[in-house]
């Protein structure tokens, strides 16, 4: 786990007050995965965030790169809002000037980043590589390493917006940061989100806000993310093993979740959930996934 923090990371910026101006140790960057498989020494980003260049010295310091420039044999995007794909600017001849890197991406998001500055440079100079998807079309990356997009319900002015289910040898996880509503979700693509968390190991999911109370002279009904305490609520009747699969991720800087001594905080774990943690490791190929 390379960042578990909404798009603009915390502290962030114009809030002068905010605790992890001082502490360090406070701060959290943009959410985003690392996968590595240590059989072939291959390396994937999920998010390309505006903090890639901290996410991947932490990835190098975990598993150091084996070969020549950054190391990395693929990025998966999810959508095209700021915390997602913006850090492939540092792709380019201004930073890390890569050579041919998979960018695996939707079709919309495809459209958008070969149709406009500056990404299409970074298209037209080689540094990325744009790999089309599909919607439940699992993608193979390794033996027995298979990621696979589903469509999700999100603001979508620039492109669609997809999950992944990342599928090991033996264990899964769903990375899912950004959602509408759950509901939605079964509605508009027929998915059901207790069905997604039994069917896989781990769930990362969004949990951009707390609750309705954290964007005072804002109606946060036009910022539709489901809610930490709406989701708790909503997955109560899951067994205790499918709850503790549950991990938030994609914390605004208002959310009192992103404090491991607050109560909100307590109270998720308290209630058989679990706040993600940057540095996390998940194994996809060992009998249990911790």
């Amino acid at each position: 786990m390379l960042g578990v923090a909404q798009d603009a990371g915390a502290p962030q910026l114009g809030n002068p007050r905010d605790p992890a101006w001082t502490d360090s140790k406070l701060v959290r960057s943009a959410t985003s995965l690392g996968l590595l498989d240590y059989r072939t020494g291959t390396r994937y980003l999920f998010e390309a965030t505006p903090d890639i260049r901290v996410q991947l010295q932490r990835l190098d310091e975990h598993s150091p790169r084996a070969g020549p420039g950054l190391g990395l044999d693929g990025i998966f995007l999810t959508h095209a809002h700021i915390g997602h794909y913006a850090g492939l600017m540092f792709l380019g001849h201004e930073s890390a000037s890569t050579a041919g890197i998979l960018v695996f991406v939707m079709p919309r998001m495809r459209d958008f980043l070969a149709k406009n500055g500056p990404w299409d440079q970074l298209v037209r100079f080689n540094n990325i590589v744009l790999n089309p998807m599909e919607a439940r079309k699992t993608v193979v990356i390794g033996e027995g390493l298979t990621v696979t997009p589903y469509l999700v319900p999100h603001r979508d002015e620039y492109s669609e917006t997809v999950a992944f289910v990342i599928s090991g040898p033996t264990q899964s996880a769903l990375f899912l940061p950004d959602i509408d509503n759950w509901d939605r979700w079964r509605t508009e693509h027929g998915i059901v989100i207790e069905d997604m968390i039994h069917s896989v190991d781990v769930a990362f999911i969004d949990a951009t806000f707390h609750d309705d109370h954290e964007l005072p002279g804002r109606d946060m009904s036009r910022v539709p993310h489901p809610r930490i305490v709406e989701s708790m609520q909503r997955f109560a009747n899951l067994d205790a093993a499918d709850r503790r699969k549950v991990r938030f991720i994609h914390m605004n800087h208002t959310n009192a979740a992103r404090f491991d001594d607050s109560p909100a905080y307590r109270e998720i774990e308290a209630r058989g959930y679990r706040v993600a943690r940057e540095g996390d490791v998940i194994c996809l190929a060992c009998q249990n996934a911790e």
